[in-house]
């Protein structure tokens, strides 16, 4: 299994550590030429390695069962791989300038990006709030108004668990979600508590932490590479450093992230009802009536068109790729009609 790599895209190149369960001890890497583009691993991958110490090499990659993925950074179109086959998405946010749940419905919409919808519906999201003593001692109520503005993100059945992240009897509450045998990966900004979690997961100071910044909450990058750790429960742990920006693939599912919506939308008069001045509209009489939030709305309308453009892009990328299999066959049978096969 990969357990860590360099948090620097999928560039060839790049060197990853595998590790053979249970023993955990066989370190391995790929190079440039090894393995094709669409096939390098992330960490979470199960793979095929030849060779021993450092000679070991990864040579074949085997097939996910979910993959968890964004948008590069960066003018060209690119996804990056943040972790495979994992089982729960624990979506960190702090109780403080952190919190933002228009952040956080972006987090559930890579989730949504998983794969196909057996992929998604085996894929659970968790929202952990960390820093939730801090959060009650300075506003009395805070912790059940997060929660409760979380609550009506569209999903009733959404996990949202507030905590303190360096209390261990506190990070137990999330024990149903570490079984042994399964897969978590932690997403979240800097600063959110990711490593702090882990540590205490651990019951170890392992993970290096930082301090945030008292001006808007954010922290430095303490994790630099995404690694993945086996825990005492016997579940494995992914913890990745912070993103500062959250791009869509093109392959989310945004109606399913916003089922609230999608759903007042059927109820429009008009199909094509564009939710902006048209008589009988659903959405504009719910947000008008209080029921549905105007800044989840112009979310949803944000990511629809975000997401709307990457599915663009990633479908001209296919065709290019499809043209130059193409152009690369015809180009060997003229070589092979030319100078027959050697």
């Amino acid at each position: 299994m990969v357990a860590e790599s360099p948090d620097t895209g999928d560039a060839p190149g790049n060197s990853y550590r595998a590790e053979s369960l249970p023993e955990w001890t066989r370190p391995a890497q790929y190079r440039k030429g090894e393995v094709a583009s669409e096939e390098r691993p992330a960490v979470g991958d199960w793979v095929l390695v030849e060779g021993e110490g450092g000679s070991a090499r990864i040579v074949a990659l085997l097939p996910r069962w979910s993959a968890i993925k964004r948008g590069a950074a960066g003018e060209h179109y690119r996804q990056q791989l943040i972790a495979a086959n994992v089982d729960t998405v624990f979506v960190v946010s702090g109780l403080d300038d952190d919190f933002n749940p228009r952040r956080i419905e972006r987090y559930l919409l890579l989730v949504s990006g998983t794969g196909d919808a057996a992929e998604r519906s085996a894929l659970e999201p968790v929202i952990v709030l960390t820093k939730a003593d801090l959060a009650e001692a300075a506003e009395p109520g805070a912790v059940a108004a997060a929660t409760q503005a979380l609550r009506a993100l569209g999903d009733p059945g959404l996990a949202v668990c507030a905590l303190n992240a360096r209390d261990r009897d506190a990070v137990a509450t999330l024990s149903p979600w570490l079984r042994p045998g399964r897969t978590v990966v932690l997403v979240g900004s800097s600063g959110a508590g990711k490593s702090t979690l882990t540590n205490s997961l651990l019951g170890i100071e392992r993970m290096k932490t930082g301090e945030v910044r008292g001006s808007d909450s954010r922290g430095r990058h303490t994790t630099t590479h995404r690694a993945l750790i086996p825990l005492p429960s016997g579940a494995c742990l992914i913890d990745t450093p912070g993103m500062r920006e959250l791009k869509p693939t093109g392959e989310e599912d945004v109606a399913e992230s916003f089922t609230d919506i999608e759903a007042l939308a059927e109820q429009c008069r008009f199909r094509d009802c564009a939710h902006a001045r048209e008589p009988g509209c659903a959405v504009r009489a719910a947000i008008e009536a209080g029921t549905l939030d105007a800044q989840r709305f112009a979310n949803y309308l944000k990511l629809r068109d975000e997401v709307a453009g990457a599915a663009g892009k990633l479908a001209d990328r296919l065709a290019q790729k499809a043209q130059t299999r193409v152009q690369s066959k015809a180009v060997n049978k003229r070589q092979t009609d030319k100078y027959g096969k050697r």
